[in-house]
């Protein structure tokens, strides 16, 4: 009985996970003192520049960006009327998971003063996103902000079995990333 009831409790606890990003919304006022984008698809990079140009935020962070990748060519792959330049778009190139972009996300934070910082990153990635960053940054107003992938119909997720299986794989990611964080706090 126990074993039905704690299967039928991580049922609806997905289930519920998965309406919330298939119901994510960008918010209405998304202003911040920074931008920090994870990286994992040009849709993502693309946004958070887009946010920085129209003057959403001053800096933005562009976390795990791949070490043979140049400022030229991520301003290219972006179209962005701007360069990215020092000045107001950092690189992180140390960051190999969602983990390591928290970490360096709030080096970065801690060392510029920054007191809140819009999230971009896609919409199924944004729970667990914010679960480790909110981790190490908890002084910090994190502003969540969804990219939507045009290849992925959030909306009918229950009807597409790649969606469900990518929702799944998030799903579990989020759990563990939580209970790491638990256990962490514990120490």
């Amino acid at each position: 009985m126990f074993l039905v009831a704690l299967m039928g409790g991580t049922v609806g606890q997905f289930l519920f996970f998965a309406h919330q990003i298939a119901t994510a919304k960008v918010p209405k006022s998304a202003n911040a003192d920074a931008i920090v984008v994870l990286t994992g698809g040009h849709a993502r990079v693309n946004e958070a520049v887009r946010l920085l140009e129209e003057g959403h935020a001053n800096r933005l962070l562009i976390s795990g960006v791949h070490p043979g990748t140049t400022r030229e060519q991520l301003a290219a792959v972006t179209a962005s009327s701007m360069p990215l330049e020092k000045s107001t778009v950092d690189l992180d190139r140390v960051a190999l998971n969602t983990a390591g972009n928290a970490t360096e996300t709030a080096s970065w934070v801690q060392k510029n003063g920054f007191d809140s910082l819009l999230v971009v990153t896609s919409a199924y990635h944004l729970p667990r996103a914010k679960a480790e960053l909110s981790d190490v940054l908890p002084e910090v107003n994190l502003i969540a902000y969804p990219v939507f992938s045009k290849d992925l119909k959030l909306d009918t997720w229950y009807r597409e079995p790649a969606t469900i299986r990518l929702l799944m794989r998030e799903y579990v990611k989020y759990i563990l990333a939580r209970l790491r964080n638990t256990v962490k706090g514990m120490n």
